[in-house]
């Protein structure tokens, strides 16, 4: 049995307010339509979590309420206070906690500690830049086994900073619009179907009389 885990790191965020902490600093333009994206292209390929852990941290916060909203998730968000510049011991100890009916959970987090995680799960490196996604299938079956000897696969890795945006949304608007396309013709299908069906069951009720 595998459990999976997308780990993401905050979109970009500004350094425009020199006044404000790092905790406050909020997501700059181009962070948002970071995250606003990765949360369309979860939407459009059908892996939304079952849970979302994440640092309180403005920026984080951020990120999950775009991701959020963008993808469609509705379920529950949990705001950890050690994942704020938590290292893998953090991250791994906030998903210990997760029940096992979870299958799915996506971790939101910072620096260098997030990228460790998944460099420690996966047992590559891959730099983990801002807004970047990648997901797991962890050779696991109880999220209370997680330990940095758990193996992970990488199945999916999205970085915003190798990805053509505007190409991503063209061609997700077409796939869209090819599914509507099928969903139709589907229909067209199944409605000549009940009306050859009507009119057969009319056409026998009519010779029994």
């Amino acid at each position: 049995m595998t459990k999976t885990l997308m780990i993401l790191r905050h979109a970009k965020s500004s350094w425009k307010d020199k006044h404000l902490n790092d905790f406050d600093r909020p997501l700059k333009k181009n962070g948002v339509e970071t995250a606003e994206l990765i949360g369309k292209i979860i939407a459009h390929g059908n892996f939304l979590p079952d849970i979302v852990v994440s640092s309180p941290a403005k920026r984080a916060k951020e990120t999950v309420e775009i991701v959020n909203k963008y993808s469609g998730y509705e379920g529950t968000t949990e705001f950890v206070d050690s994942l704020y510049m938590g290292e893998p011991g953090d991250y791994i100890r906030a998903l210990r906690q997760l029940p096992d009916e979870v299958n799915r959970a996506m971790v939101v987090g910072h620096n260098p500690g997030l990228e460790a995680l998944m460099q420690l799960l996966e047992g590559k490196v891959n730099a983990l830049s801002t807004g970047a996604l990648g997901i797991l299938n962890l050779e696991l079956s109880h999220w209370g086994d997680l330990n940095s000897s758990t193996v992970g696969k990488l199945a999916k890795f999205l970085d915003p900073e190798e990805m053509d945006l505007k190409e991503i949304e063209e061609k997700m608007a077409k796939d869209k619009k090819d599914k509507d396309k099928d969903k139709n013709k589907d229909k067209a299908k199944d409605k000549d179907k009940k009306d050859k069906k009507d009119k057969k069951d009319k056409k026998d009720k009519k010779d029994k009389k």
